[in-house]
């Protein structure tokens, strides 16, 4: 039997070797999709494999049984969406996969509970994962206290701006009942003089 190492090099040179497949015509017409669809036509040139055309998927591009479904450092793949999932991790020959649709904060928990379980994490580097995340939340957390302080200082100054308001607003209601009395007083004199 193979060693795995041997077997994930075999993978890669034939991995190097395949071609990719495409549909018979998808240059010519662009309304049908890259998918691989078998070709189907009597005369097609691509079912009769001549020469010259486009390859066929076959057995002989399929990578190795037993590396199949591994990943290029050796380790079988699991996919981790939570917390709970790490329960999944039974082998040492074993790696996770985190969710790119997961989180910041369960992505922290996630990578934090990895590293306390020593479970290798396979697309990330969790140290410098967990450094930039906790970065992340601090600047965050320093934002609201400046937004917090900056909030208190508006209302400070609307208050007091209302209180000049309400200031003006009193001086200018005595300013114009003195003149309102003032005016009552002189149609007063006048009235008695007629």
């Amino acid at each position: 039997m193979m060693q795995t190492n041997t077997l994930l090099e075999l993978r890669n040179k034939i991995k190097d070797k395949k071609p990719v497949f495409i549909r018979q015509d998808n240059p010519k017409r662009m309304k049908l999709n890259y998918k691989w669809r078998k070709p189907k036509g009597i005369h097609s040139k691509i079912r009769h494999k001549f020469k010259g055309r486009r390859k066929m998927p076959s057995p002989g591009y399929k990578s190795p049984r037993k590396v199949k479904g591994m990943h290029s450092s050796g380790l079988k793949t699991i996919n981790i969406f939570s917390v709970g999932d790490l329960t999944k991790i039974k082998k040492e020959n074993e790696g996770i996969i985190l969710s790119k649709n997961v989180g910041i904060k369960k992505k922290y928990e996630i990578l934090k509970k990895a590293k306390e379980l020593n479970v290798t994490v396979l697309n990330l580097n969790v140290d410098g994962q967990i450094k930039k995340i906790e970065d992340f939340i601090s600047s965050k957390k320093k934002a609201e206290k400046e937004t917090k302080k900056q909030e208190a200082k508006k209302e400070e100054s609307k208050e007091k701006k209302g209180i000049k308001e309400t200031k003006e607003k009193e001086h200018e209601s005595t300013h114009k009942d003195k003149k309102e009395y003032e005016k009552k007083e002189k149609d007063k004199l006048l009235t008695k003089k007629v």
